[in-house]
């Protein structure tokens, strides 16, 4: 049996079992009984199938009841460290404060009404904020996809304006109560942007020392690799650039090269 032929809870207090046993460095079946309310007999029984999973299975010490780690344990899934600190409950090991997120609004009768001209495939007028003029005007677009580059939702629209495929964000259109739309009059032009791959190849800034380097390439998960090499679609590379902070004077990472692939 795999980790992925389990079932839902048995494959999450699988998953707690494996993280206290890789952060924490120890577990036992009081851990389980805790956490998810269970009886001591099926505590037991994932303990059994931990071991049947693992290929770094961990020592049990009788005195203590307790398993611990060995030094080559290597966790069975990766979990961010978010999720970590909440899987482990742990008052001593919690995250002492976190920096609030900005809240990016967005109305749902906007969103509902893009949403329906997209799948009608539609031309939709709407009034949009353009951040770089400062003016709000009237425009169609045909709208074709959502997408989300970590922080916003954006929508990606042909703009018959400028003739040219954009990324739009939502929260900058106008609520309107009475909505404008039209039949396309013709396919849209093929979104080559969106088909078409990219390779980003980011290594460590150029200008720090080797102990900075080095550092560096341990916290962005190098692996001994002089870069690391991101895929994505050409219309995103802006947001991959921008969401890596390749773009920023002082940052740690820098573009070393962009490769385009055939669409």
């Amino acid at each position: 049996m795999s980790f992925a032929d389990l079932k839902h809870a048995q494959r999450e207090r699988i998953l707690f079992l494996d993280q206290c046993l890789t952060w924490r460095g120890q577990a036992n079946r009081r851990d389980l009984i805790q956490r998810f309310g269970i009886s001591t007999a099926q505590a037991a029984v994932d303990f059994r199938t931990y071991l049947s999973l693992t290929q770094t299975p961990p020592v049990y010490d009788a005195t203590e009841k307790t398993y611990f780690s060995s030094g080559c344990h290597r966790a069975l899934s990766d979990v961010g460290p978010e999720q970590v600190f909440d899987m482990l409950g742990d008052a001593t090991a919690s995250l002492g404060a976190s920096i609030p997120l900005p809240n990016r609004v967005m109305d749902s009768a906007v969103i509902a009404q893009l949403y329906r001209a997209m799948r009608r495939e539609q031309d939709i007028q709407v009034t949009y904020t353009s951040m770089s003029s400062g003016l709000s005007e009237p425009q169609w677009i045909s709208p074709v996809r959502f997408h989300f580059d970590g922080e916003a939702i954006h929508l990606r629209a042909w703009s018959h304006k400028h003739e040219a495929y954009r990324d739009y964000l939502p929260i900058r259109m106008l609520k309107q109560d009475a909505i404008t739309t039209r039949d396309r009059s013709s396919p849209l032009p093929f979104d080559l942007d969106w088909h078409r791959l990219v390779r980003l190849w980011i290594r460590p800034r150029s200008d720090l020392s080797d102990a900075q380097a080095r550092v560096v390439r341990l916290e962005y998960g190098f692996q001994d690799r002089s870069h690391i090499m991101v895929e994505t679609r050409k219309a995103l590379v802006f947001y991959v650039i921008r969401r890596w902070r390749l773009n920023e004077e002082k940052a740690r990472l820098e573009l070393e090269k962009t490769e385009e692939l055939d669409a």
